[in-house]
C-alpha cells in the first residue's frame, strides 16, 4: 500500500509577522492559533513583488494574403527569430546586426564596410537637409560632414566632399566674408545680428577646412595611386572646379585656385588637367570686376616662370578667354600702361558751377545720405570704375609679361600660342614697343624658314630610311602668324602716324609672304585644324605613328591665317600697283592648286581687292593694254622686281571651267569689277 506523502505547510518568515515578532512555527501546530494569525499575513504584497514572466510581443504580419489552389484565400504567418536582420541583404548573415551596434557585441566585432557606407550616406542626407532648412539654425552641421569626410574609407570620404559641396553652394552668401575686428566684438549688438554673426564664422571656419581637404585630395602623390585613391583625387578636382564656377567672390578663392592651377602645371594631360583648364576659361569670360582674373592670371603667371614655362599650350591659350581685355581701352606694355587723356574741351580745367545755397539742415540731411549711400555701395560690392581700371591694367600687364618673356627665351611649344595672342591683344600694345617686338618677330619667321628647310632634308632622309619625323613644330602656321601679328599691331591705330614716326618698315613680311604662296597652295593641311583630322596616309600605317600631330596653334586653319595676311597687305587704300599686280596674278596661280573652299574664300577675296583697286590692275586682263616689257618671273623674291604687267591673268579661263559652280561665278565677278564682263 503507498503510502501517502505530507502535506507541506507555509514557512512564514520574519517580515509576515507585523510587529517583527518571533516566528510563527510554534503557532502551526494548533488550528485555533493558525487561523486567528492568518489575518495578519500579507498574502497580496508578497504576490505582487514575485518575478513575473512577461509574454514577448509578436511583430506585425505584414505579408498580404494569398490565393491558394483550390481557390481559398489563406493569411501567412511568419514567424520573426530573434536575431533577424532587417537590413540582411546588404551583407551576410553573420555580419552586423542594424544600424548600430549593440553593446553586447563582442570586442573586435567589425560593421560591414556596406553597412558603413549605407548608415554615412543616411547619416549625410539627414545633415544635409537640416542645414537647408535653416543653416543659422543648424550651422554645427557643417562640422559634422567635415568630420565624417575624415573617413578613411575612399567611398565614405567622396560622399561627404560632394555633400559638402552641395551645402556650401546653396548656404555660401552673395558677400565676401569679413573678420569682425576687436572693437566691433565688444560693441553692443542685436540678437538677430549676433546670430548672423555667429553662422558667418562657423561657416567661414568650416568652409575654410573643406578647401584645405580638397587640397589635400587633390594634390598628386609620388607613389602610384590606387584606383580609390585616383577616384577620390577626381571627386575634390570636380569639387574645386565646381566652387570656382559658383562662388568666385567668396572668401579663399586663391585657394580654390591653387588647386587647379597646380594641375595645370603638369604636362600629362587627362580629364582632371582639362576639366580645371575648362573652368579657369569659364572664369575668365564670366568675370565682371576683374578681380578674380587678375588673381588667376598671377597664380598662372608665377607657375609658368617656376617651371621655366615648360607647360601645355592649352594653358597659355586660356588667356585668349579673358573678357576684360576686350572691354579695355588703354594701351600697355610689359612695365607700364598709357592712359588717354580725357578730352572735355576745357584744356583741363575744371568747370565752373554756379554754387547752390543750402540750409544748415538740407547740409545735414544730405551728408545723411551720402553716408547712406556709401554704405550701400560696399554692402552691394560694386566696383567703382577706376578700380576696375586699374585691375585691367594689372592683367593686361601680367600677359604681355608672360608674352614677351616667352618670345625673348624661345620656348618651341608656345610660339605659336604666344603669336596668337600678340594677333587678338595688337591693338591693346604700346607704340613704342612696336620696333622692338617686330625685329623679334623678324627672327622667328627666319628661324621658322631655317626649320623648314630642315625639314624638307629631313623628308628626304625618312624617304631614303623610312624613319618617323623628329620635330612636330608647324613653322608655317608660326610664320603665317608673325606676318599677321606685325599687320595687326597697326590695326585700330594710327597707321600713318605709327609709320612715319616709329619707321616701322614691314616689306620684310610681304615679301616672304608673296615667297611663300605656292609653298602654301600645295600644302595637305591647308584646310585643317587642332580640332579636325584626317586619316594617316597609306605609307604612315607601318610607322609607330597612327595619327597626325594636332599643330601647335589650334585656333584657326591655315587658310584663314592667309587671308588675314593677305587682307592686311592689299586692301588698304595706298597700295603700290606693283605689289597688287604681282600678289594677284601669284593667287590667280595657286587657286588652281587650292581646294574648293579655300579657293572660294581666295576668289572673294580678289573681287574685293579687284573692286577697290580695279583700275590698277585692269591691265592684266588685257593684252593690248600691257605696260611692262619682258618676262613675269613668278618665282623670283624681290616682287617690284618679278615684272608683274608683263604677263596676263589666263588662269581665270582654266578656274571658268571649275567644277563647282561658286568658283565659275567667283571668276566672272573679278572680270565684271575690273570691265571685263560688261
Amino acid at each position: 500500500m503507498a503510502t501517502v506523502p505530507a502535506v507541506k505547510r507555509r514557512k512564514p518568515s520574519l517580515s509576515d509577522s507585523p510587529n517583527n515578532e518571533a516566528p510563527l512555527l510554534t503557532l502551526v501546530r494548533t488550528p485555533d492559533n493558525f487561523f486567528s494569525r492568518a489575518a495578519g499575513w500579507n498574502l497580496e504584497q508578497d504576490y505582487e513583488q514575485r518575478p513575473r514572466k512577461q509574454k514577448k510581443k509578436e511583430k506585425e504580419n505584414t505579408r498580404l494574403p494569398i490565393k491558394t489552389a483550390e481557390g481559398r484565400i489563406q493569411q501567412l504567418h511568419v514567424s520573426h527569430p530573434k536575431s533577424e536582420d532587417e537590413d540582411s541583404w546588404l551583407g551576410s548573415e553573420d555580419e552586423g546586426k542594424g544600424e548600430q551596434v549593440p553593446d553586447t557585441v563582442k570586442e573586435g566585432a567589425k560593421v560591414p564596410i556596406r553597412q558603413q557606407i549605407l548608415e554615412a550616406k543616411e547619416e549625410l542626407a539627414r545633415i544635409a537637409s537640416l542645414i537647408n532648412e535653416d543653416p543659422e539654425e543648424h550651422a554645427g552641421g557643417f562640422r559634422t560632414l567635415g568630420q565624417i569626410a575624415a573617413s578613411s574609407n575612399p567611398t565614405t570620404k567622396k560622399l561627404a566632399l560632394a555633400t559638402q559641396l552641395a551645402v556650401y553652394k546653396d548656404a555660401i552668401p552673395g558677400y565676401r566674408i569679413r573678420p569682425i575686428a576687436e572693437q566691433e566684438q565688444t560693441e553692443k549688438v542685436s540678437k538677430d545680428v549676433r546670430r548672423l554673426r555667429a553662422f558667418e564664422q562657423t561657416l567661414i571656419s568650416s568652409y575654410q577646412g573643406y578647401i584645405k581637404d580638397l587640397a589635400k585630395c587633390a594634390k598628386p602623390t609620388r607613389d602610384l595611386q590606387s584606383e580609390a585613391t585616383a577616384s577620390v583625387t577626381n571627386v575634390a578636382i570636380s569639387c574645386a572646379c565646381a566652387l570656382l564656377q559658383v562662388a568666385p567672390h567668396f572668401n579663399f578663392r586663391g585657394e580654390l585656385l591653387k588647386i587647379l592651377i597646380a594641375k595645370l602645371s603638369s604636362r600629362k594631360v587627362d580629364a582632371n588637367f582639362i576639366k580645371c583648364r575648362e573652368a579657369i576659361e569659364i572664369l575668365f569670360r564670366s568675370d565682371e570686376d576683374g578681380a578674380s582674373s587678375l588673381d588667376a592670371v598671377s597664380l598662372i603667371t608665377r607657375m609658368m616662370k617656376a617651371r621655366h614655362y615648360q607647360v601645355d599650350e592649352s594653358v597659355l591659350n586660356t588667356f585668349l578667354h579673358l573678357r576684360l581685355l576686350k572691354e579695355f581701352l588703354s594701351k600697355a606694355s610689359q612695365n607700364r600702361v598709357d592712359k588717354p587723356a580725357k578730352d572735355d574741351g576745357l584744356g583741363g580745367k575744371k568747370p565752373k558751377f554756379k554754387k547752390e545755397f543750402w540750409t544748415k539742415k538740407q547740409r545735414k540731411i544730405m551728408k545723411e545720405r551720402k553716408e547712406v549711400e556709401k554704405e550701400f555701395k560696399e554692402a552691394d560690392a560694386i566696383v567703382s570704375h577706376e578700380q576696375r581700371d586699374r585691375m585691367q591694367s594689372e592683367t593686361l600687364k601680367l600677359v604681355f609679361v608672360n608674352y614677351f618673356r616667352i618670345l625673348k627665351a624661345r620656348t618651341p611649344n608656345l610660339m605659336g600660342a604666344v603669336l596668337e595672342g600678340l594677333v587678338k591683344y595688337a591693338h591693346l600694345i604700346n607704340q613704342d614697343f612696336f620696333g622692338d617686338l617686330l625685329e623679334a618677330l623678324k627672327e622667328l619667321i627666319s628661324d621658322a624658314e631655317a626649320l623648314m628647310n630642315d625639314e624638307e632634308e629631313e623628308d628626304q632622309d625618312q624617304d631614303s630610311k623610312d624613319m618617323p619625323p623628329k620635330s612636330d613644330r608647324d613653322s608655317t602656321r608660326e610664320a603665317l602668324l608673325c606676318i599677321t601679328t606685325a599687320f595687326a599691331l597697326l590695326e585700330g591705330q594710327d597707321a600713318a602716324h605709327s609709320v612715319t614716326t616709329l619707321n616701322l618698315d614691314l616689306t620684310f613680311f610681304i615679301s616672304y609672304l608673296y615667297k611663300s604662296l605656292h609653298d602654301l597652295s600645295l600644302n595637305p593641311d591647308l584646310e585643317l585644324s587642332g580640332r579636325s583630322r584626317r586619316l594617316p596616309d597609306p605609307p604612315a600605317l607601318s610607322t609607330t605613328s597612327t595619327s597626325t600631330a594636332a599643330p601647335k596653334v589650334n585656333l584657326q586653319t591655315t587658310t584663314v591665317l592667309l587671308l588675314r595676311a593677305l587682307t592686311s597687305i592689299l586692301t588698304p587704300r595706298a597700295v603700290p600697283p606693283v605689289r597688287l599686280a604681282a600678289f594677284t596674278k601669284q593667287l590667280f596661280t595657286s587657286s588652281l592648286q587650292l581646294p574648293e573652299k579655300s579657293t572660294l574664300a581666295m576668289l572673294t577675296l580678289l573681287n574685293n581687292v579687284t573692286k577697290i583697286h580695279g583700275h590698277k590692275v585692269a591691265s592684266l586682263w588685257n593684252t593690248e593694254e600691257r605696260k611692262g616689257d619682258g618676262v613675269f618671273e613668278a618665282t623670283r623674291v624681290d616682287l617690284e622686281g618679278s615684272n608683274p604687267f608683263a604677263s596676263t591673268i589666263w588662269e581665270g579661263e582654266l578656274l571658268k571651267l571649275h567644277y563647282a559652280h561658286g568658283v565659275r561665278e567667283g571668276v566672272k565677278g573679278i572680270e565684271k569689277a575690273v570691265g571685263v564682263i560688261k
